[in-house]
């Protein structure tokens, strides 16, 4: 029995995404698109039709990949939305592609890869300067990317 008490995770276990009627959802907000959790950047309703529900169309851009995902859902139904944190950390480093963050409690995080986009090429560039430099993260459903960056305020 004592083996089934394992409370060592720190898992809470709360669901990464939370439901919301199709008909609630709007441009610019998140939703979950095949599995992957996403920016809504286009919308639009059919009438209802001769079985009595209207569509709802979306299109989505992966929030980690910028992959274009589409779904139709009638609007009474409910949709997956995932729940998204975003922070802020003190750029201190970036060894052999990964980045060394510091957190509010003191600790360094050295675990985030550097991306391959322009955001990381301009990380790179202010990190070689000297210049401090907060990099902003991104976390839905397990997956963490660095997504924005801007100059500490002095």
């Amino acid at each position: 029995m004592a083996d089934l008490d394992d409370f060592t995770t720190g898992d809470s276990g709360a669901s990464a995404t939370y439901p919301t009627q199709c008909s609630a959802l709007r441009k610019n907000g998140h939703v979950i698109l095949k599995g992957r959790p996403c920016k809504i950047v286009e919308m639009s309703t059919s009438k209802t039709g001769k079985h009595g529900h209207a569509k709802v169309h979306m299109v989505g851009i992966d929030i980690f990949t910028g992959k274009k995902y589409e779904d139709i859902c009638p609007s009474t139904h409910n949709m997956d939305v995932p729940i998204i944190k975003r922070l802020d950390f003190l750029l201190i480093g970036i060894q052999e592609g990964f980045l060394s963050l510091l957190m509010d409690s003191g600790e360094v995080r050295n675990d985030l890869k550097l991306p391959d986009t322009d955001v990381g090429k301009e990380m790179e560039t202010r990190y070689n300067a000297g210049e401090d430099t907060l990099v902003t993260v991104l976390s839905a459903m397990g997956d963490e990317c660095a997504i924005a960056i801007k100059s500490t305020t002095k």
